[in-house]
């Protein structure tokens, strides 16, 4: 009981450590800075600019807006947008694009944070933008072909708060921290089980284990072994639980910033139990097409696998 306590205790440290102090600074500046840009109309005309370039990938302006919100605010964003996209009549075709481009797209709420452990964000967002596209692409032209692209009129039209007066950033700043903050506390008791649990298997050898029988493959593979763990996090605990054990493993010096470069290709994103589950739950017609835009996914996160490995 001492040692399972004691687990508990190291564990509960580690993730309020890393959710107050490394998340909720990253998750206050970056939402703030892109609150105020939605709410000076920056975005509506990026978005208006950009979205006739991405529609032969399956995508349109919502889509578009969806993708700033995956690799600029956190896995959860998009949420809102994709919610609209199911109420406004957008065709289950775009639709399956958008959800396989945000499954297969790097999440700020781990990438910003991991910058502080070495990631290269320059070319995680590069290989991001590559992976969605050819996601979205992936999921509109072959595995989502015999979706319904019929449409209604869709209402593309973002709607969001005023930034005019001193006073309307003040208010658009305090509503991004206080989103933040919700952000942050809201991932540390999923933190606190899988810090519990990943230690615990450290402790009773299962990681050890599970190491030993898979290494032979791996190394067939030129896979280090050593990712096992994060890899294991990740698609059961889902991505800010694969960060807190990422942060403990560079911290012992048992992963290396090469290392860590060369794996955010495929554990750097939403597409994990936990991701899938939240982003689904926007809707109906979100969730029936989640099995092709799962596929699409497959396809833009080989991509960034093999980019992130090349290129680091």
């Amino acid at each position: 009981m001492d040692i399972l306590i004691d687990i508990i205790l190291k564990a509960g440290r580690s993730a309020v450590e890393l959710s107050l102090f490394v998340l909720l600074p990253v998750m206050v500046v970056m939402l703030s800075l892109m609150r105020l840009l939605e709410a000076r109309g920056i975005l509506d005309r990026l978005v208006a600019r950009i979205a006739p370039l991405l529609r032969p990938f399956g995508l349109n302006g919502l889509g578009v807006f969806a993708a700033l919100q995956i690799n600029f605010v956190s896995f959860a964003a998009p949420m809102a947008t994709l919610s609209m996209m199911d109420q406004r009549g957008t065709s289950d075709r775009h639709i399956a694009a958008t959800l396989a481009m945000v499954f297969a797209m790097s999440q700020a709420n781990a990438a910003f944070p991991m910058m502080t452990m070495g990631l290269h964000f320059g070319t995680t967002l590069v290989f991001s933008l590559l992976g969605g596209l050819t996601a979205a692409a992936a999921t509109y032209y072959f595995f989502g072909r015999q979706l319904s692209a019929e449409e209604a009129v869709v209402d593309e039209t973002l709607h969001h708060p005023s930034a005019e007066s001193a006073k309307g950033v003040l208010d658009v700043i305090n509503r991004a921290g206080a989103e933040a903050f919700r952000i942050a506390v809201g991932a540390i008791p999923m933190l606190v089980l899988s810090l519990v649990v990943v230690t615990a298997l450290r402790v009773s050898g299962g990681i050890d284990l599970l190491t030993v029988l898979l290494s032979p493959v791996l190394r067939l593979l030129a896979i280090d072994p050593v990712l096992i763990l994060p890899t294991l996090t990740k698609y059961l605990a889902g991505g800010t639980a694969m960060m807190g054990v990422m942060d403990d493993m560079r911290r012992s010096g048992q992963v290396s910033v090469d290392l860590l470069n060369a794996s955010a290709g495929f554990l750097i994103s939403p597409f994990d139990i936990p991701g899938v589950a939240v982003l689904i739950s926007a809707g109906k017609r979100i969730a029936a097409v989640w099995k092709p835009a799962a596929l699409g996914a497959c396809v833009g996160i080989a991509l960034r696998t093999v980019g992130h490995i090349l290129l680091g």
